[in-house]
């Protein structure tokens, strides 16, 4: 049976959605054939546009930049972990992670599908499920060091609305029970336990559909997954084209 590949990256367009205050995505023509002969894009983007990756460096300086860490982090056998049906806000813990990580071992991807992508585009996707402190625990303590979510994020993500700061400020302690910040700095427990795990860990957000790797899992098939960066110096991460294949 032939392999079958899987894109999983969200298209990059201009406007397109990205984290609360993060720079706005724009593509404009640079060149045109029409006056030099040739076409260029110009894009202005961040590092963490789109589906993408995190390095340690992302929320410690003292961490591994994404030109630090082994090509060996960004791809790999795939085990992805069925998190469908939850609450928007849900916290993922570690019984809910548990049937995926007793599959999982040293070099594993593991890949968390919330159903999240399918709110893409719309205010929705910011209330997504997010890891526990304690999940992103069990995930290291398994060996893993590569996580992926079709999510805008493993940890929750602040509401950016209303306007009044002491409504914010209630919603972020809603939030996140375990670990939160202020409503202008959003926690990042779930980051800072996988990213800082021993040897460095990866993080891939704003994956698309995952049910076609958990129907092939279920069927008994290989999945792997790749997800190489841009090749960006002493960055704290980069869009990524993100692909599986089955079988």
């Amino acid at each position: 049976m032939a392999a079958t590949l899987v894109d999983l990256t969200h298209q990059v367009t201009t406007a397109m959605p990205v984290y609360p205050g993060d720079p706005a995505v724009l593509l404009e023509p640079a060149l045109t054939t029409a006056a030099a002969g040739v076409n260029v894009l110009a894009l202005h983007l961040g590092s963490q546009s789109g589906t993408h990756v995190d390095a340690p460096y992302h929320v410690d300086v003292t961490w591994p930049t994404l030109d630090g860490l082994p090509l060996e982090r960004f791809t790999g056998p795939a085990v992805v972990a069925d998190l469908r049906g939850l609450e928007p806000r849900a916290a993922v813990t570690p019984e809910l992670l548990a049937p995926a990580l007793e599959r999982a071992a040293e070099g594993t991807v593991l890949l968390l599908a919330t159903g999240w992508a399918r709110h893409w585009g719309t205010d929705a996707y910011l209330a997504h499920p997010s890891l526990t402190p304690a999940a992103a625990e069990a995930i290291v303590a398994a060996g893993v060091r590569t996580v992926g979510v079709d999510a805008l994020s493993v940890d929750p993500t602040p509401d950016p609305g209303p306007g009044d700061p002491a409504v914010a400020a209630l919603l972020a302690d809603l939030t996140d029970e375990h670990d939160h910040g202020t409503a202008d700095e959003p926690s990042l427990a779930a980051h800072r336990v996988l990213l800082g795990a021993s040897g460095g860990g990866v993080i891939a957000e704003n994956l698309t559909d995952l049910r076609p790797l958990l129907a092939a899992q279920e069927a008994g098939l290989p999945v792997e997954v790749s997800l190489f960066p841009l090749r960006l110096v002493a960055a704290d991460g980069a869009p990524v084209r993100a692909v599986a294949r089955l079988g």
